[in-house]
């Protein structure tokens, strides 16, 4: 094997050691408020889209719109999110946050953040900076 090619799978497997440790302690943060990560996910994509389709949550959340539905179900069971007929087309449903969703969203937010915080404690702000421009410039090719 080359060089460079043992440089590039310590590279990938550094990435994909970050990602389960950051993965990891973002699950153990969404505990403290009984939210799952998939649920977590789908409330982020509600609030920041306020009467998303069902059909387009599933779309963004990558997942079957089936599973947007139990998602969905499990959030509304707990009065996080509302369910209405979509007034363009009655046979299709829109989901909004709730006050609570609203609130248990912005907590769920600052978990994280604090979570990313411990996690790049060691980083100055600099690097955190060019970190954040190599993430980026990795997942758009610019």
């Amino acid at each position: 094997m080359r060089e460079d090619e043992r440089e590039e799978e310590t590279t990938a497997e550094l990435l994909m050691a970050v990602a389960r440790r950051l993965r990891r302690g973002f699950a153990a943060a969404l505990e403290d408020y009984a939210v799952t990560p998939s649920q977590a996910r789908a409330l982020r994509t509600v609030v920041e889209e306020p009467g998303i389709r069902l059909s387009v949550l599933a779309e963004r959340l990558g997942i079957a719109p089936r599973s947007a539905t139990e998602v969905v179900d499990a959030l509304e069971a707990r009065g996080l999110v509302a369910r209405e007929p979509d007034p363009a087309d009655r046979r299709a449903m829109r989901v909004t946050a709730t006050g609570e969703g609203l609130r248990l969203q912005r907590l769920v937010h600052e978990s994280r953040h604090r979570e990313l915080d411990g996690f790049a404690d060691g980083l100055t702000v600099r690097d955190r900076a060019e970190l954040d421009r190599i993430l980026r410039l990795l997942l758009t090719g610019r």
